[in-house]
């Protein structure tokens, strides 16, 4: 298993209120396996997604990463591990607006202190199709072409995992399709997908739905 995790707990304090976004959860996900999180608004599926991502630590309970708890860590630690092993797409893209797609692509590299990182960045632009706009600034792309460079960006480090969060909410339907095709093909490849959805359609072409509701799975 590459994501075990076992009685986790988030609790989040709201004014005088405490809430309890997780609630002993069990979960886990086999290496090249492509997963949907599904869930209300309000379900948790945020929480977990975040303590998946080493984003956020819980409360309570045990997460294995390839065989590690990283429950435990301290945030350098987990920073480490978020570079090295988990790559992040997100709804909004989260481009840096006046770095080229190339040079977006390129950052996780530099922060990793890698070596030939253009070469890299360029074999992950080909990827994802984007060869040929390379040189653009996110304004002069498309929604679909921003969303495959932040594809592109998210794998450049070759993480075990791809965690991607509303990949395709911000696009029409025929990006979104194309959207989760790539990931798809990167699935295929072997890589861990797991994509936080409301869209049931997308959850449905995925290997497996994971629901979570008040804290809990399904």
């Amino acid at each position: 298993m590459i994501i075990e995790i076992e009685d986790l707990c988030k609790t989040y304090q709201l004014g005088d209120t405490a809430v309890r976004a997780l609630d002993g959860v069990d979960l886990t996900v086999s290496e090249g396996e492509m997963a949907a999180v599904m869930g209300p608004s309000g379900s948790g599926k945020s929480t977990l997604m975040h303590i998946v991502g080493c984003l956020d630590t819980p409360d309570k309970g045990i997460y294995r990463l390839k065989g590690e708890d990283v429950s435990v860590l301290s945030k350098d630690r987990l920073a480490d591990i978020r570079n090295r092993r988990i790559g992040f797409v997100f709804q909004t893209f989260n481009l840096l607006p006046r770095l080229t797609a190339l040079e977006n692509v390129e950052l996780p590299l530099l922060y990793a202190g890698k070596r030939n990182t253009r070469d890299i960045a360029v074999n992950a632009l080909a990827t994802v199709g984007l060869t040929d706009r390379m040189k653009h600034e996110p304004n002069q792309l498309s929604g679909g072409q921003r969303q495959r460079v932040a594809v592109a960006r998210a794998i450049v480090t070759d993480p075990a995992i791809l965690l991607a969060d509303e990949p395709t909410g911000n696009l029409d339907t025929k990006t979104g399709d194309e959207i989760l095709s790539l990931f798809l093909d990167l699935n295929a490849g072997g890589r861990t997908v797991i994509i936080v959805t409301h869209d049931e359609e997308v959850a449905e072409r995925c290997k497996r739905i994971i629901r979570i509701r008040d804290g809990r799975i399904e």
